[in-house]
């Protein structure tokens, strides 16, 4: 029997998975709270808005796996899209010194001098040429932007889109795992735009030879080797950039949940493992405080969480896996009658350096039409408590949310709905060193023999698709 913890996305995922491998069987999956999906829930407003408390769109690259699954799922018919040229694509906003700033959208764009920079983007190709090599296992991306591109990127560029990605502070979070591509052309090539025109060159004879590897993606985490389906293509022939689904993408999590279930799944809810034992021939769980047996685990609780559970067992493989630290995020979904927004945009994202409790804002009703306007304002992060202590009250947040938004974006109407959640510990920090700490957990679980397989964003990605793609690693990891 194999035992699946966790019922959010790379849970189900998991599930998912497990019941169409021939070599499991007796499947079971428990979830600690009285519902599945994770981070992924929506709600509606009085007037059938939509407020996404968590993802709201999935990006087409790196994710033929995810619209794989979503295929099969038979969800095409709500699946809605932004292709390359829709405004929210071509319109993405950084507040800065009190005004918004477009970013750089085209070709033109690179060799302007933009109100966020100090020179031309084309210009940093010699500042990248010029820039000594500095021969390192792992520095943080702000370290590694501005040795190689320049401060202001670092600050200006950099910083607020590792806010939008991870809510987290750009001077923690590692290169190595999320810049991996342009880490490793300076250390193998000296800079990024030497390792960049390598890499071309090498994937350009590879075709001419028609080797099996050429024209693979750069996302070490797809899978350019699946057969595309009908999605997939459709996906790359219009140019699709990000997509949701129609009624919020809750419904993913939800359609999983059915399937896996019709397949012979048991779904149990309210079920709190307390403890995880592992014998020579079987697999002691503490659920609820009564003891239960399995032949495998696939965990895809935080790390922090997991660790707890092998504490008393395995302290060594428990420090390492609360060693990956988590931040929390206060989300303030807003509806207002009116179209209050200055642009058609995906929305804006705000450096570190502005001193503002806000990571971000998205404006959900320009990538979901509707009658009024939807937006998402996120908060604190890597600077949850600074702004906001550790106990705030929805109403600070929905104060601090609406003074700041009206002030931005010159709103004079007050919102008609809203919605307010504190996410505690939802999204995981790749900080430096984790690709080494991932590593030494795996390489732990290996050589004890363990059967414990981990999927989730603590690991590969905070993702959708990357956190889907880990729980099909998982169940492969398992049966092995």
């Amino acid at each position: 029997m194999t035992v699946i913890l966790g019922g959010g996305i790379s849970g189900l995922s998991a599930a998912y998975y497990a019941v169409n491998d021939a070599r499991l069987s007796s499947i079971i999956l428990l979830e600690a709270s009285n519902r599945l999906g994770g981070w992924i829930r929506n709600r509606s407003s009085p007037s059938g808005a939509i407020f996404e408390q968590g993802p709201r769109t999935v990006r087409v690259l790196g994710g033929k796996n995810t619209l794989n699954l979503v295929e099969d799922l038979q969800l095409n018919d709500k699946l809605i899209h932004i292709d390359l040229y829709h405004p929210v694509a071509k319109n993405r906003l950084i507040y800065m010194d009190e005004a918004l700033h477009r970013l750089p959208n085209s070709l033109k764009g690179i060799f302007k001098t933009t109100s966020l920079l100090d020179r031309p983007l084309i210009n940093r190709i010699w500042t990248d040429l010029r820039a000594p090599k500095v021969s390192n296992e792992d520095e943080s991306i702000h370290s590694f932007v501005q040795r190689r591109l320049g401060q202001d990127i670092a600050d200006n560029l950099i910083s607020p889109m590792i806010c939008g990605i991870c809510a987290g502070d750009a001077r923690e979070i590692s290169v190595n795992f999320l810049l991996k591509s342009l880490f490793e052309a300076e250390q193998k090539h000296g800079s990024i735009v030497k390792g960049m025109v390598a890499k071309k060159l090498k994937a350009f004879f590879a075709k001419s030879e028609n080797k099996d590897n050429a024209g693979k993606e750069d996302k070490v985490n797809d899978e350019p080797t699946t057969k595309p389906s009908t999605l997939v293509r459709r996906a790359e022939n219009e140019k699709w950039v990000v997509w949701g689904l129609q009624g919020g993408l809750e419904q993913l999590p939800q359609t999983l949940a059915d399937y896996v279930k019709s397949r012979g799944v048991t779904i149990q809810t309210e079920k709190k493992c307390e403890k995880l034992t592992f014998k020579s021939d079987r697999v002691e769980l503490l659920v609820n405080g009564d003891l239960q047996e399995c032949s495998r685990v696939i965990s895809s609780l935080c790390a922090k969480d997991l660790a707890e559970l092998l504490r008393e067992q395995h302290p060594k493989l428990s420090t390492e896996l609360k060693a990956i630290p988590t931040v929390t995020v206060g989300v303030v979904n807003l509806e207002f009658q009116n179209n209050v927004l200055p642009l058609q945009a995906f929305g804006f994202l705000v450096p570190p350096k502005e001193n503002l409790p806000l990571l971000g804002v998205l404006f959900d009703s320009c990538i979901f039409p509707g009658s009024s306007t939807v937006m998402t304002v996120m908060m604190g992060g890597a600077w949850f408590e600074k702004y906001f202590g550790s106990n705030p009250s929805e109403e600070q947040l929905l104060t601090t949310a609406i003074n700041h938004i009206k002030n931005i974006l010159v709103i004079e109407e007050e919102p008609v709905a809203y919605n307010v959640a504190i996410l505690r510990d939802c999204i995981p920090q790749h900080v430096v060193g984790h690709n080494a700490r991932v590593k030494r957990i795996h390489d732990y679980i290996s050589a004890h023999h363990i059967p414990l397989a981990l999927c989730g964003s603590s690991y590969e990605g905070v993702g959708l698709n990357d956190v889907i793609l880990s729980a099909k690693q998982a169940v492969r990891d398992v049966v092995k």
